[in-house]
């Protein structure tokens, strides 16, 4: 993808020079150590036993808290490329939406950090990757996931990447949209569609992606678009399950399968309207 450094909305908070925070990549641990590979097994459990959290994944505890500190300087940064780049794409996809939704849209931010991380949603280790808090409008990253998502879930690129990014607002229009809480409404009414509907929303997070991928076609590289479908069917239900326990129980689906997944991203991205996203009118997803 092409994109230019040095831009920037004011909507980034750069917490990875906290003190204590470790180095590139450090992990504070959780129950059981997770790293990226932790995670899927972590992740199975909680799908198994109906984990049902559409947003923000699992393992946050109490305990955990991120320390104060700030920015890295960007002289001294070895993520530098990867923090610029993360901070276009944040941008990027958010100038999207206020277009898209013009007053009603409302800004998030994009939190930088380390190891761990307290939010309105509770504190976390970086085992749990990329999500989005409602409580706080905040998408959180840790960027040593890009490389796990290299090394251990076989999805390269910066489109990829891009991609996560993209999901990840895409829960913030959801949540400015009210989406979010109209699914936990029908969630706590039918406990049996919990993990249907979460399955849902979702898909519809990835068709939003694919409706930004659609904005930005005339930047994208040959293979960008192969990179985001890579990355989407690498996180499927099914795949991440299959890897973690042997086994795929479709009936404990959180996220939804791996084509379903690259399917949504795609519709987004062919049609670039967010109203081809409506994965909750449609009868089979």
């Amino acid at each position: 993808m092409r994109w230019q450094r040095g831009r920037s909305a004011g909507n980034t908070i750069d917490a990875r020079g906290a003190r204590g925070a470790g180095g590139p990549g450090a992990r504070v641990a959780v129950p059981g150590g997770l790293g990226i590979v932790g995670v899927l097994v972590f992740l199975a459990f909680q799908l198994l036993s109906g984990g049902s959290g559409y947003a923000v994944p699992g393992a946050f505890e109490d305990g955990t808290r991120a320390p104060d500190g700030g920015a890295i300087p960007a002289s001294q940064d070895p993520e530098r490329d990867l923090r610029d780049f993360s901070e276009y794409v944040f941008d990027s996809v958010q100038s999207t939406w206020a277009r898209t939704i013009g007053g009603g849209y409302r800004d998030a931010k994009l939190y930088l950090y380390r190891g761990a991380v307290s939010t309105g949603c509770g504190s976390a280790s970086s085992a749990v990757g990329p999500f989005y808090c409602p409580a706080d409008e905040r998408v959180y990253l840790d960027l040593s996931f890009f490389g796990d998502m290299e090394q251990q879930l076989g999805a390269p690129g910066d489109f990829a990447w891009a991609y996560v990014i993209a999901h990840e607002v895409g829960h913030h229009v959801q949540h400015l949209r009210g989406t979010d809480d109209e699914v936990r409404r029908l969630q706590r009414s039918d406990p049996d569609q919990a993990n249907p509907l979460s399955v849902r929303l979702e898909l519809q997070a990835d068709c939003y992606a694919g409706v930004w991928a659609r904005s930005v076609f005339d930047q994208l590289d040959r293979g960008d678009l192969e990179e985001a479908i890579t990355a989407s069917e690498a996180v499927g239900d099914d795949r991440l399950q299959r890897r973690a326990i042997g086994e795929v129980r479709p009936d404990s689906f959180t996220h939804g399968t791996s084509e379903q997944r690259a399917r949504w991203f795609s519709a987004g991205q062919s049609s670039g309207e967010p109203g081809d996203c409506d994965t909750f009118s449609v009868d089979e997803v």
